[in-house]
Parts: C-alpha cells; sequence; structure tokens
C-alpha cells in the first residue's frame, strides 16, 4: 500500500508501507531507503 509520511516540519515523503509503530509512526520504503514519520492524513470530500 503506497503511504504518504511527514518528515520533519517541511518535508513529506511517499511509499511503501513496511509497518506500523506503537507510537503512531509508520516506516515506508522507497528503492532501498526506509523512512520513518508520521502518516499524512487524506482530507475529507466535501460534502454538497
Amino acid at each position: 500500500m503506497l503511504r504518504t509520511i511527514q518528515i520533519g516540519t517541511c518535508m513529506s515523503v511517499q511509499g511503501l508501507l513496511v509497518r506500523q509503530l506503537d507510537d503512531g509512526r509508520v516506516v515506508i520504503r522507497v528503492g532501498s531507503k526506509t523512512y520513518k514519520g508520521y502518516p499524512v492524513e487524506r482530507p475529507l470530500p466535501h460534502l454538497a
């Protein structure tokens, strides 16, 4: 599953989900590198 995470105040990374951590962060893989960060939630669609 493709996920987007926030790493730092101004940087986000998108990659394949590896695992979820107990503190709310997730680990994703981009190529041979892994990154830990907080998931970026999708905004809810506006109701008409």
